[in-house]
């Protein structure tokens, strides 16, 4: 079973793939790759939101059902390429700060969301005073990796108090074609709705 670097690694090459597209000299065999690409796309987020709207249909387990597969690292990955995650950006970071928190204090480091702004994410990290340069490095490179796997569709990753952050290398939708993709009509489903609180 793939895991989820093993995912984001085929993500990754699919978008590479993509932008050897626009090297192609035939303007027409550009085109119409692209456009294969498009309606693949748009089928699969087209499936995947249907699979989630009769999950969600089947009853009470429904709503607890999504939100295992919201956080089933693999699954939420691919939830969040096709703009279907249940939960948002902010509740996604603010729910993987609590899970390391201890892992932090255990490093004399403690981490708060500052803000959220689109995809801008912003965090305030303070270290021990005690602390040496080599635990302020791994308090960051910590915060950075469960930030990022928690919300790979961040734009950019602000850490107050220690260095400035490196660019995600998170890959969506309308990246791999290059250009926005026709929309992926989500309404009935995402968001807040698909969370259990949201449910009733």
């Amino acid at each position: 079973m793939a895991d989820e670097k093993d995912f984001q690694d085929r993500v990754q090459k699919i978008s590479g793939l993509v932008q050897e597209l626009e090297t192609l000299a035939d303007p027409a065999a550009r085109a119409a790759s692209k456009q294969l690409v498009q309606y693949l796309m748009d089928l699969h987020g087209t499936g995947l939101e249907r699979i989630l709207e009769i999950v969600f249909q089947s009853g009470d387990g429904g709503a607890r059902v999504i939100d295992e597969l919201g956080s089933d690292p693999l699954i939420s990955s691919l939830l969040i390429l096709y703009g279907l995650h249940p939960d948002d950006l902010q509740t996604r970071v603010e729910r993987k700060l609590h899970q390391i928190l201890s892992k932090l204090h255990k490093m004399g480091a403690e981490a708060k969301l500052v803000s959220v702004d689109g995809g801008a994410v912003h965090l305030r990290v303070t270290v021990d005073g005690h602390a040496c340069g080599s635990t302020s490095r791994t308090v960051r490179a910590t915060v950075e990796e469960e930030i990022y796997n928690a919300a790979p569709d961040l734009t950019s990753l602000v850490i107050e108090g220690l260095e400035e952050p490196a660019a995600s290398g998170f890959v969506g939708v309308e990246k791999l074609l290059g250009a926005s993709p026709a929309p992926i009509h989500v309404s009935s489903i995402q968001g807040p709705q698909l969370h259990s609180e949201g449910m009733d």
